[in-house]
């Protein structure tokens, strides 16, 4: 017996070459001049093909993020030994991003993304933001383990959600009062 397959068959070939043509289109243009059109004509693949798997040009772009295609340095957290400064360090290379032209957009690209797709927002913050916060602040809050540290990543993702939204100026400081709000002050040597 052979079992039918319903739904679109995604050729990989076709998949790749939309995300490279997306990854390309972004790093030349820019979010606010990618379009679906433009991606298909660079991937040699017709639009519906596109928005068969993908219903927005944000949800392209959130894909080629989770496949490690772009914000692959910023998604990585500092280990110096320090968990404090190297939180401080990861959020204010969010901010450092976010204040360029592309990282706008990108963040832009991510919230549309998440906002149209319950999935991708799923995915988006565990695969990309809350696993690598988590594994961090385990080392910030000896001690404190699942729902805690759960809710401290969700804190600072929300602060510098935020934060970007409104566009606000903040600097590694900030960050550090951001990082000590969360996780608690550090505690004095003696």
């Amino acid at each position: 017996m052979v079992l039918s397959r319903s739904g679109p068959v995604r050729s990989e070939a076709a998949h790749q070459a939309i995300l490279d043509a997306a990854v390309a289109l972004f790093a030349e243009r820019g979010y606010d001049h990618l379009t679906m059109e433009g991606i298909a004509r660079r991937a040699g693949v017709g639009k519906q093909t596109i928005y068969r798997w993908w219903p927005s040009k944000g949800d392209v772009l959130a894909e080629a993020i989770l496949e490690g295609r772009l914000l692959g340095r910023e998604r990585v957290l500092p280990d110096t030994g320090d968990a404090r400064r190297d939180l401080a360090t990861w959020l204010n290379g969010l901010f450092t991003l976010r204040a360029s032209a592309d990282g706008e957009g990108l963040l832009r690209s991510l919230v549309a993304a998440a906002a149209g797709s319950a999935e991708t927002g799923r995915r988006l913050r565990a695969e990309i933001l809350a696993a690598p916060l988590v594994e961090r602040l385990s080392t910030a809050m000896a001690g404190t383990t699942g729902p805690r540290l759960d809710a401290a990543a969700d804190a600072l993702l929300g602060a510098v959600i935020l934060r970007a939204l409104s566009r606000e100026e903040f600097d590694f400081d900030d960050m550090l009062h951001l990082v000590d709000a969360v996780i608690g002050t550090p505690t004095p040597r003696r």
